[in-house]
C-alpha cells in the first residue's frame, strides 16, 4: 500500500500543485483518477468559488455554496462533494494508475467524503496522493497509521513518488 500527502504553505497552493501534478501525469500517459480543486476569486461577493474537476478530464462541479460575504459557516456543498465522490469511485473501478484527492478534509476526517475511495485504491495497490492541512492531519494520521509518507510540496517530488 502506498499513500502520501503534501501540504503547501500558501492558501490554494496545494490545489495548484495537485492540478499541475495531474496534468503532468496525464501528459506522461498515466491513468489518473480523483479530483483537483479550482478556486475562482469573487472580489465583490466574498470568498472564492470552489470547484473540483473529476480526473482525468471529467465534470467540473461547484462544491461551494454562496452564503454571503459576512457568513462564517462552512461553505462546502456536501451533495456536490458526494456527487464527485461517486464519479471518482466509478472511475476507480475502471482501472487507474493513481488516485489524487485535493484534500483530506472535514468530511473525510468524519468517515465520509473520499475516505472509502482512498481505502479502495489502497486495497488495490493503487498509489494515492492527498492534499492535507494541519487541521485535519491528526484524523488523516489515524486513518493511515504509519503508511502515510509526507512529500514536499514540489511537483517533481510528487511525480517521482508516483512513478517509483
Amino acid at each position: 500500500m502506498k499513500i502520501a500527502y503534501t501540504m503547501a504553505p500558501g492558501r490554494g497552493d496545494t490545489d495548484l500543485l495537485l492540478y499541475a501534478l495531474a496534468q503532468t501525469l496525464a501528459g506522461q500517459g498515466h491513468r489518473t483518477c480523483g479530483v483537483v480543486q479550482i478556486n475562482t476569486d469573487r472580489p465583490d461577493e466574498g470568498p472564492c468559488d470552489m470547484d473540483v474537476q473529476v480526473l482525468p478530464d471529467g465534470a467540473i462541479l461547484r462544491i461551494s455554496q454562496t452564503l454571503g460575504r459576512e457568513s462564517i459557516g462552512c461553505r462546502l456543498d456536501p451533495n456536490a462533494l458526494e456527487t464527485a465522490v461517486g464519479l471518482v469511485e466509478v472511475s476507480l473501478a475502471q482501472g487507474v494508475d493513481c488516485l489524487i484527492i485535493n484534500k483530506f478534509g472535514k468530511h473525510e476526517s468524519e468517515g465520509r467524503g473520499f475516505r472509502a475511495a482512498i481505502a479502495e485504491a489502497l486495497s488495490q495497490d493503487i498509489p494515492v496522493i492527498v492534499g492535507l492541512n494541519t487541521l485535519n492531519q491528526p484524523a488523516f494520521m489515524e486513518f493511515c497509521g504509519d503508511l502515510a509518507v509526507e512529500l514536499p510540496p514540489e511537483k517533481g517530488a510528487l511525480t517521482d513518488w508516483i512513478c517509483t
